[in-house]
């Protein structure tokens, strides 16, 4: 009880907290205008970062990014625009009700869900990460090197609808983990002479490339402006909501779980969570049918995963370093950054930033019901700040935050480099979730690979024999092997159809 009060104390000295609530405006900003992701936002946030102690700067990416994903339903209620991919899933829902005179409605249980949903999966995160930490604190070389290649495995099989493309983003990210002074035998790789390239690539502008210049070139290729927002009633945000969410209480229930386990699995996230849960709510529901023609309990469900999935991504990111999706990857880059390497021993040597950020999530999924409805109050303004005035500027943040990662221009073309790159893939259907995870988790890979093997003697059976790593190892395999299947079906099935359609 002592820790969880210091915890709290931590968290709500007046500086800490005040940037917490800068923190929750802007994450609330970057939500409600369609275009800026929670990742963006949180890639955007990580040069103030530098110049924070760890707690403060953790708050800020946690307490932006929980703001953010429930901002990004206020577009998408207003405009059917969803303001984040987190959001997609429910845009449709949510402007029906809006045509039907229910856009309060809509925002209320999209806030006051998300806020439950957020809770809950805080309460599976507080649980289930001490649990899991101290189970791990027995792990050798062989069960790291098993979770990493799982994690990479998993993060193939649920962000793409084509293994071989998330295949392939893996690769690039890997050949980029490989670039500097090998882990194990301490060999110049890849570096082209280039002194730069000695220390590897820097984390922060690859992840500033693959999520801001993505966005800010994407806009340029397809400009666009926001149609005019409707005037929102805040009195009527709070009227008829209760009685709502309590309507369908066993799908905002059933829906927090499933988030907080979807959002554990590496590259899964928020969105994916939420599309999920849309798709079990309507599969379980008395009345199907209503579904899509602004039907309440779809939106339910779906916010309260996408909210609860972000804290369930905290649980592989703070146990094992693996990180659950692009924002616990960021996270991950801050913590090393800040000296902490994520892992069970966190929960030994860290215990009150552990507890810390267990309270900064509390906090944050606490402040969204006021600062909710004040974003909902000033999205009229937020959607009006012209594109063209706004993406400039953000550009020039991108650029600060990469110089400033090492105090280097090569950074800012690392960046400008990558985002070019990530921009091409996205366009062309690659997923940018298992480049990403590869890039954090390759040099965890390879080390934990050497190590074993020469432990081992070279007898690749050693990796199977502790009863751990070989369930993963087994999972593992497992896991590649349907990765083979589906894409053989898939080929097979796309071959016979152009049979039958000659």
């Amino acid at each position: 009880m002592d820790a969880v009060l210091t915890a709290f104390g931590e968290v709500l000295q007046p500086q800490v907290f005040l940037i917490i609530v800068a923190a929750s405006a802007y994450g609330l900003m970057i939500g409600s205008i369609p275009g800026l992701t929670a990742t963006m936002g949180t890639a955007l946030l990580v040069p103030i970062t530098f110049f924070l102690d760890p707690i403060p700067a953790i708050g800020a990416i946690v307490a932006s990014t929980t703001m953010a994903i429930f901002a990004g339903d206020i577009p998408g209620a207003l405009l059917r625009i969803p303001g984040t991919p987190a959001s997609a899933a429910y845009t449709d829902e949510s402007y029906r009700m809006r045509e039907k005179g229910q856009v309060e409605l809509a925002l209320g249980v999209n806030m006051l869900c998300s806020t439950i949903g957020g809770l809950v999966g805080v309460a599976v995160l507080i649980l289930a990460a001490p649990q899991i930490a101290a189970v791990s604190l027995g792990f050798s070389s062989y069960e790291y090197f098993w979770l990493a290649l799982l994690g990479l495995s998993c993060a193939i099989f649920v962000s793409s609808s084509s293994p071989v493309k998330g295949v392939l983003s893996l690769c690039l990210g890997l050949m980029l983990s490989t670039i500097g002074i090998d882990v194990v035998m301490g060999v110049k790789r890849f570096t082209f002479g280039d002194t730069e390239l000695i220390g590897g690539v820097s984390i922060i502008p690859v992840l500033i490339g693959m999520f801001a210049i993505t966005e800010i070139l994407r806009k340029v290729a397809r400009p666009s402006r926001l149609p005019a927002p409707p005037p929102v009633r805040l009195g009527a945000m709070i009227s008829g909501v209760g009685s709502t969410i309590w309507r369908f209480k066993g799908g905002v229930a059933r829906s927090s779980l499933l988030g907080s386990v979807i959002g554990a699995l590496p590259g899964a996230g928020a969105d994916i969570a939420a599309w999920i849960a849309y798709a079990l709510s309507k599969k379980f529901s008395r009345t199907p049918e209503k579904f899509g023609t602004g039907y309440p309990e779809g939106i339910v469900s779906a916010s309260s995963a996408n909210n609860a999935a972000l804290s369930g991504a905290y649980v592989p990111s703070l146990v094992f370093g693996i990180p659950g999706d692009t924002i616990t990857a960021i996270l991950i880059g801050v913590l090393l950054m800040k000296g902490i390497t994520p892992g069970p021993m966190v929960f030994v040597m860290d215990t009150g930033l552990v507890n810390a950020i267990f309270a900064v999530f509390i906090i944050a999924n606490l402040l969204m019901l006021p600062l909710g409805l004040a974003a909902v109050y000033g999205s009229r303004r937020l959607l009006s700040i012209p594109q063209d005035i706004l993406f400039p500027i953000i550009l020039l943040f991108c650029v600060i935050g990469a110089f400033a990662a090492n105090n280097t221009l090569f950074d800012v073309w690392v960046m400008l480099v990558v985002g070019l790159i990530a921009f091409i893939l996205e366009e062309n259907d690659f997923p940018l979730a298992p480049m990403i995870l590869a890039l954090i988790l390759g040099q965890l890979v390879e080390e934990n690979f050497m190590k074993s093997i020469i432990k081992a003697d070279g007898q690749l059976t050693e990796f199977f024999a502790r009863p751990i790593g070989g369930t993963l190892g087994v999972l593992t395999l497992v896991i590649w092997v349907l990765l083979i299947g589906i894409s053989l079906y898939r080929a097979t099935r796309s071959r016979r159809a152009e049979t039958i359609g000659e």
